[in-house]
């Protein structure tokens, strides 16, 4: 997964929570646009849009914005800071059996998690489903364990990509049809018809979509909070193979011979180029 952008009504502020929060890196400020991320991989991308109202309650859209850490100290630091800074923005936390997680939403309501995942070898499958699970996890306690005095004193130490990206749509047989058939995602795990999660490679998820909130939405109208989702294909054959797929199935591409843009059938747009 590549950078998610988010359109934001006051980016000097969304720019500080998740620079000084969440400990991302400013990695460019030109003009109405901030990239930041940790080196040099942007993770988020905020496009200041104050004309744009809020998005409608229940509505589709971003549910949240999955920030994987490379070390439990790693993300220690980043929960750490966010907890100290803006204590009131955090929503909850669970250990999932493949990683441990925490979640946030930002100033304007954009949900964010942050996690760390456990070593491959410790996750369970069964017919290529992956086997999680929503157990309790102290955030107290886990800060306390694995919060170093390195990762305290400086918490942007290490690396941090967007692990995954969880929408929320209409339907779930729709999300399917669309991310699995069309797409070409695998499907890892649907949790009673209400959600669906995706990946490639053996990943336990790239992608999930979600009706918790959004039960029976249609297209989203343009708003604050989700702009687009980029994904990152190895090169430009795979983005020319992935274009004539996704033409075969009716779906109307952007292909500038570069990126690949399309929309998902609640108008979530999705971004797909080369690293």
């Amino acid at each position: 997964m590549g950078a998610v952008t988010l359109r934001v009504g006051d980016l000097d502020a969304m720019i500080t929570y998740y620079r000084d929060a969440v400990t991302l890196e400013l990695q460019s400020h030109e003009g109405p646009v901030a990239v930041l991320g940790r080196g040099t991989v942007p993770i988020v991308v905020l496009q200041h849009a104050s004309e744009l109202a809020a998005a409608e309650p229940r509505s589709s859209g971003l549910f949240h914005t999955a920030i994987l850490f490379d070390t439990q100290a790693q993300l220690a630091a980043a929960v750490y800071s966010v907890g100290t800074t803006h204590p009131g923005s955090f929503t909850g936390s669970a250990d999932h059996l493949v990683s441990q997680a925490f979640y946030f939403t930002d100033p304007e309501g954009n949900g964010i998690e942050l996690y760390w995942d456990r070593d491959r070898t410790e996750w369970s499958w069964t017919h290529g489903q992956v086997e999680m699970a929503t157990l309790y996890l102290d955030p107290n306690t886990f800060i306390g364990e694995h919060l170093t005095r390195d990762g305290q004193a400086h918490p942007s130490v290490g690396n941090a990509i967007v692990g995954h990206v969880h929408l929320s749509v209409g339907d779930v047989a729709t999300a399917r049809e669309f991310y699995v058939d069309r797409l070409g995602f695998e499907a890892t795990a649907n949790l009673g018809g209400q959600a669906l999660f995706v990946s490639a490679g053996g990943y336990h998820h790239h992608m999930a979509m979600n009706t918790w909130n959004s039960a029976g939405s249609g297209k989203r109208r343009l708003a604050l909070g989700l702009g687009e989702v980029d994904i990152i294909l190895p090169g430009p054959d795979d983005i020319g193979t992935l274009n004539e797929r996704m033409s075969h199935f009716g779906v109307q591409t952007r292909h500038d011979g570069q990126t690949l843009g399309f929309d998902d059938p609640w108008g979530n747009q999705i971004v797909v180029r080369t690293q």
